[in-house]
């Protein structure tokens, strides 16, 4: 009886403990991808969350996610008429062009040219904070034919 009794209390103190520590998950999720539509010239409107330090790396990491998205895994979630598949199907192709796409996606690099944050609305963006860094989620379209067509010219992309 002594040894349930102890047993007991271990298993009570160990819960109140771990529910003292409990933090907010909000701030850790994972990049979400969520298609909202896709324009007439081919452009997609994406919702995309990106984690930095600021309110400006955040929004840098939104726009690198939606273009990475659009080119190597496809924006599937959303609404039923965006269901894209990725630009390059080839595999391995992040580790084969590695020079490529790590020059492509500097800070302030090429990419920029084939994404933009024009539809955002007001009080569209949500926003968790954490102690060292901010999780936002933007709506970014991304010019997803001129994007194809510089993957084109630069040979990455290969035309059938």
């Amino acid at each position: 009886m002594k040894t349930k009794l102890i047993s007991f209390f271990c298993a009570l103190t160990f819960a109140t403990v771990g529910m003292a520590q409990s933090t907010s998950v909000a701030a850790y999720t994972t990049n979400t991808l969520e298609c909202l539509g896709t324009d007439l010239d081919g452009s997609q409107t994406i919702r995309v969350s990106g984690i930095g330090r600021t309110r400006g790396d955040s929004r840098e990491q939104c726009r690198k996610n939606a273009v990475w998205a659009v080119i190597f895994k496809g924006v599937t979630g959303g609404i039923g008429n965006c269901n894209m598949r990725p630009l390059i199907n080839e595999p391995n192709a992040e580790e084969k062009y590695e020079d490529y796409f790590n020059a492509f996606f500097t800070d302030k690099g090429e990419y920029l040219n084939y994404c933009s944050m024009e539809d955002n609305k007001k009080f569209s963006q949500k926003k968790a904070k954490a102690k060292t860094h901010a999780n936002y989620t933007y709506t970014v379209r991304v010019l997803r034919p001129q994007l194809r067509q510089k993957l084109v010219e630069d040979g990455v992309l290969k035309t059938k």
